[in-house]
């Protein structure tokens, strides 16, 4: 993906999004960032000069639509990258439909959303979509139910997807990220009840290489899924 490339990013403002965003954004591509409300788009705009805002509450997928509808949309679409995501661990015996709702609103009901708003761009761009999923959306463990149901339900959604627009010449990656150093995994390791050491998991620019790997691939080969483990 040479030149004036134009990215929309989900979970700039941390982690593994906020790597991905500085790279592209650093090496002159476009970049058109999805924050929660107008106070975060003033913070990303000012952050990374020139970018783009839209403003959609990724929580409450069924105003994403409406949201997107009364703000002036990116003309094109080369890349829909959904790196944001949310985590609230429990038991099943614990867990209230509340927790679950919060964490398939976001981890997988919004990305569907966004998927099918701006698939008509990604089809005329010859796009290339990116989830970044976990661990977790391979295998589920101890009150982990809820966040890896949303992350299990996301490879679904990528792979069917890979499957209905492969004609279309969009590309459809998933990236499976071990443990990596970010305010999720504090959060987690705060849930867990563990001391967190972030030089113990992966740094998110090496998930970020990862990501611009599979979105620099020459266009006669696509990365479908990607497994990123830590390294030491």
């Amino acid at each position: 993906m040479a030149g004036m490339t134009t990215h929309l990013i989900t979970g700039a403002g941390s982690g593994i999004g906020a790597a991905v965003t500085r790279r592209l954004h650093e090496r002159g591509d476009d970049v058109v960032l999805v924050a929660r409300d107008a106070g975060r788009a003033k913070e990303f705009e000012a952050r990374y000069p020139g970018a783009g805002t839209l403003v959609a509450d990724l929580a409450d997928p069924d105003r994403i639509s409406w949201a997107l509808g009364q703000q002036s949309m990116p003309s094109s679409v080369d890349s829909l990258l959904h790196i944001a995501g949310i985590v609230d661990l429990g038991p099943v015996g614990d867990l209230r439909p509340k927790t679950w709702r919060q964490q398939l609103n976001v981890n997988l009901i919004a990305p569907a959303e966004l998927t099918r708003l701006f698939l008509p761009q990604l089809r005329t761009a010859q796009g290339h979509v990116v989830f970044v999923n976990s661990g977790a959306g391979l295998a589920a463990h101890a009150e982990w139910a809820a966040y890896a149901a949303s992350k299990h339900g996301l490879k679904a959604l990528a792979d069917s997807l890979r499957h209905e627009e492969h004609a279309a010449g969009v590309r459809v990656t998933s990236v499976y990220p071990g443990r990596t150093a970010s305010p999720m995994q504090a959060k987690v390791h705060s849930q867990e009840g563990k001391e967190y050491d972030p030089s113990r998991w992966i740094d998110p620019e090496s998930v970020a290489t990862a990501i611009l790997t599979a979105l620099d691939l020459p266009r006669d080969a696509e990365i479908n899924d990607l497994t990123v483990r830590p390294g030491r």
